[in-house]
């Protein structure tokens, strides 16, 4: 299974929109700008996340994006499950009944759970943790830099 661009957008998007004092509104054009998106797919890949009330919206002048939750409440399988629909493995474990196999064939089981694991794993990480991380990651990379400037290069 590979997400689409727009959901690893709709990420990157969400991810800044968290860095941000919550309700504050960020401008459509500094979201595009900071995470080289397109006005125009931005619109677009913000809308399933419109509509599941975690990112709020504000047209005309002043208007822009902004978290409608807590970081910490909102975790990569929301905004997965808005942007791609319930997630699975395979038909066999999409709607039971499907395949009449699932009776005897021990890869059903398997398929279910893989599933749920993921999906569990998925439901662990809130934007508020991977907005630490990259704060994490972006002063180790300065900090490499400081101490070693020749390997930047």
């Amino acid at each position: 299974m590979i997400i689409t661009r727009a959901t690893e957008y709709a990420i990157r998007a969400l991810l800044f929109l968290s860095r941000q004092p919550r309700g504050q509104i960020v401008y459509k054009k500094d979201i595009c700008k900071t995470q080289n998106i397109t006005p125009a797919f931005l619109t677009k890949i913000l809308q399933p996340l419109i509509k599941e009330g975690i990112v709020g919206s504000q047209r005309g002048v002043g208007g822009g994006f902004f978290l409608l939750k807590d970081p910490e409440e909102v975790t990569l399988l929301d905004v997965l499950k808005a942007e791609e629909g319930p997630l699975y493995m395979n038909q066999c474990v999409a709607m039971e009944g499907t395949c009449h196999r699932d009776v005897f064939c021990p890869v059903h089981g398997a398929w279910k759970e893989i599933r749920e694991e993921m999906l569990r794993i998925l439901d662990s990480y809130n934007f508020q943790s991977l907005g630490d991380q990259e704060e994490l990651n972006l002063r180790n990379l300065q900090k490499d830099f400081r101490e070693k400037p020749e390997a930047s290069l």
